[in-house]
């Protein structure tokens, strides 16, 4: 009785064993769905301008995307995730950089198109002698 219950014991912590590394493995998947979303994000923030506008920005949106999936690669999940959020991230704030930028310079030259109308209105409405 007593070689069964030692048995079943060494039986039962290998099967835990086995069932933890199992579990190991599959708790962190790859995340594809994360790095497609990052790769996502930086296109459109290079559509945005970023790259002139925002390039400190866009250059670390880019370096995370690109350690994310070599990551992925490698089979390293946890970084892949976290460097794919990150880089997501990047590209999103590089993108209202770029939006916020583009947007002061737009108000800055309607302001001089308005400035110069004035002056040419006020040149015409002078009297001449």
């Amino acid at each position: 009785m007593l070689m069964n219950t030692k048995n079943w014991a060494t039986g039962a912590g290998v099967c835990a064993a086995l069932v933890l590394c199992v579990a190991g493995c599959a708790s962190t998947p790859i995340p594809n769905e994360k790095i497609a979303v990052a790769k996502s994000s930086v296109a459109r923030a290079e559509q945005s301008g970023a790259p002139e506008y925002a390039p400190v920005e866009m250059a670390a949106a880019r370096d995370k995307l690109a350690r994310a999936e070599k990551a992925a690669a490698d089979k390293d999940a946890e970084p892949a995730t976290q460097l794919a959020e990150q880089a997501n991230i990047d590209a999103q704030l590089a993108e209202a950089t770029a939006g916020e930028k583009k947007s002061h310079k737009a108000a800055a030259e309607f302001d001089a198109s308005m400035a110069a109308l004035r002056q040419e209105a006020m040149r015409n409405t002078q009297p001449t002698q």
